[in-house]
C-alpha cells in the first residue's frame, strides 16, 4: 500500500518535475508533459507507460495496474490503485513513465 503523500513525493522526487492543476486531479509534468496524475479522494494514481511497459505491470502486478479504459489505455495510460501497489514497484513504473516524457525534449 501506498499514500496519496508517497505517491506524490515519488513524482516530486523526479528531476525537474513539477505539480499542477488537471481538470479534478493533481498533474505531475516535466517538459510540460504529464507522466503522472493523482485523484487523491479516490487513492488512484495514473501514470503514462508504453503500451509495451504497461503490459508487463498488468501482467505482473493486475491488483494494482490497469489500462485506463478507452483510447488512452491503448496509448499507455495506466491507473495505478494505491490501496495494492507496492511503494518500490510504484517506484520502478513512476521513474519509466518519468523517462518516457523527459526524453521528449
Amino acid at each position: 500500500m501506498v499514500s496519496v503523500r508517497t505517491f506524490r513525493q515519488l513524482a516530486l522526487a523526479c528531476k525537474e518535475t513539477v505539480e499542477l492543476p488537471h481538470f479534478d486531479k493533481a498533474s505531475f509534468r516535466v517538459n510540460k508533459k504529464i507522466f503522472a496524475t493523482l485523484a487523491e479522494e479516490k487513492n488512484l494514481g495514473m501514470i503514462i507507460l508504453t503500451p509495451e511497459e504497461q503490459y508487463v505491470y498488468c501482467k505482473f502486478a493486475p491488483e494494482a495496474f490497469a489500462p485506463v479504459p478507452g483510447k488512452w489505455g491503448l496509448k499507455g495510460c495506466t491507473h495505478v490503485n494505491l490501496k495494492k501497489v507496492d511503494k518500490a514497484v510504484l517506484k520502478e513504473a513512476m521513474d519509466a513513465a518519468y523517462a518516457g516524457k523527459r526524453s521528449k525534449r
